[in-house]
């Protein structure tokens, strides 16, 4: 083996070791919604989320944060609207803007960076968005 050879192979390694031995990022987000696909089903979901809102002391809309550098908006336009946004960890944001009359949504944040933003339109719709990052 020539030492040009040796030498280049050396470097190749090194090169490698010092490749690997830097972290990975290793960042994302899953999300998924819920929306009901006719009126009963709306209908039924909706009022699960009204007990939950019971159960959680929320009248009309609620914004709950636990972490840091959490960002949230909630806007209504109409009557009997429910909306509710929870975040849990860090650098999370969300805005759900209700337009229309006995609307129900809630937006779920878990671990960190995750970003939402829901517009319901019309009457008597219901859904939820379940979001976690890392």
């Amino acid at each position: 083996m020539s030492l040009n050879t040796l030498k280049l192979m050396t470097a190749a390694l090194l090169a490698g070791s010092v490749a690997f031995s830097a972290p990975a990022y290793a960042g994302g987000r899953i999300s998924f919604n819920i929306e009901p696909g006719n009126s009963r089903d709306a209908a039924l979901f909706s009022t699960g989320l009204r007990v939950y809102s019971l159960f959680r002391g929320i009248k009309d809309g609620d914004i709950r944060q636990q972490g840091n550098g959490n960002a949230a908006g909630l806007a209504q336009a109409g009557r009997g609207n429910l909306g509710f946004i929870q975040q849990q960890g860090n650098g999370h944001s969300a805005t759900l803007r209700q337009n229309g009359n006995n609307n129900a949504y809630g937006i779920f944040q878990y671990g960190r960076g995750t970003q939402d933003d829901v517009v319901q339109d019309g009457d008597n719709g219901s859904g939820a968005t379940f979001s976690y990052g890392w």
